[in-house]
């Protein structure tokens, strides 16, 4: 429980302010707990916040997951987009988190982080094999995907949307236009 506060806690701060301005004593009072408390739970600030850009990367990965796979791939590829963006919307300091670039050394596995792409690739492939979609490296397709729903997305967070538009009423047709632009002549 004291972790998760902190965890989130951590988010808003970096998120409103920076890493920078993440002190393990600021945070300490602001959750009403001790500094030792802090250092026991994550070492460092360094622990804090790779710890803070894991809890950012599991929660993703857990929504994503809630997208059970059905008999219509393109179907589940829109899906997946829309639990990118409900995650999104709904953990905005998480979300900003993850896609920060965030120090690390070689010897740490990203492994986790890296396997979030895979229930899209996995979705790809279903369509490919499905005759839905064209036949092109699966990892592209996924890529382009993602970084509809990406833009689309960091968009409207950072609330940068010209007059008149709404990308939330607008979103689940961009992320179906960007899978049609995908399908099979076919299919």
């Amino acid at each position: 429980m004291l972790r998760h506060t902190l965890l989130d806690r951590a988010a808003a701060l970096v998120f409103d302010r920076g890493p920078d301005a993440l002190s393990l004593r600021r945070l300490a009072a602001d959750a009403n707990t001790s500094t030792t408390a802090v250092y026991s739970l994550f070492g460092n600030k360094a622990g804090l916040l790779d710890s803070l850009y894991q809890e950012a990367v599991r929660r993703f990965a857990a929504r994503l997951a809630t997208v059970e796979a059905s008999d219509d791939p393109a179907a589940d590829i829109v899906a997946l987009g829309v639990a990118y963006r409900d995650y999104a919307l709904s953990e905005p300091h998480l979300y900003t988190i993850m896609f920060t670039r965030r120090q690390k050394d070689d010897s740490e596995d990203d492994s986790e982080a890296a396997s979030t792409i895979e229930p899209l690739k996995d979705a790809v492939r279903r369509g490919q094999e499905a005759g839905q979609l064209v036949n092109a490296p699966a990892e592209l397709i996924a890529l382009a995907c993602w970084g509809v729903a990406h833009g689309l997305v960091s968009i409207e967070l950072a609330e940068i949307v010209p007059p008149g538009l709404d990308v939330g009423a607008g979103y689940e047709a961009a992320l179906r236009a960007m899978v049609a632009g995908w399908h099979h002549p076919n299919g």
